[in-house]
């Protein structure tokens, strides 16, 4: 009788993240995010380790306030200090502002972590301006 062997779980769950292609043309919405759950503490700092080198680092976070519970002003974050803002409910619905100072900023798409894998990737391919599953 042989066994089948299963490959181990990753001790990370993989970046839920889709950014848009580079381009010169500035765009509205940066990418899609798609975290696991509401807790920023948790979620922000898998996001931020999952960006791309050349943004640089970001300082500083921008999240609505009624989706997202509230958190202390500012955080640690791979040894750097990052301040977290909370706007109105009704200034951006859905999407996390990151901030590096010199580099940019960009504006990411926040698909709700419950919803289903094929409502998230059409989601996530729209704000990324690509074809599903790219």
């Amino acid at each position: 009788m042989t066994t089948a062997l299963q490959p181990p779980l990753p001790s990370h769950p993989v970046l839920r993240l889709r950014l848009a292609p580079r381009g010169d043309l500035s765009r509205a919405i940066d990418g899609a995010w798609w975290p696991r759950s509401y807790d920023l503490l948790v979620e922000l700092p898998r996001l931020l380790a999952g960006l791309p080198r050349e943004w640089g680092h970001v300082t500083s976070v921008t999240v609505n306030g009624a989706v997202w519970p509230a958190t202390a002003g500012r955080m640690f974050v791979s040894d750097q200090v990052v301040r977290l803002r909370r706007t109105p409910a009704a200034s951006a619905p859905s999407t996390i502002v990151l901030l590096a100072p010199g580099r940019g900023r960009w504006d990411l798409l926040v698909v709700p972590p419950d919803t289903t894998e094929e409502a998230a990737e059409l989601l996530m391919a729209a704000a990324a301006g690509t074809p599903e599953g790219s």
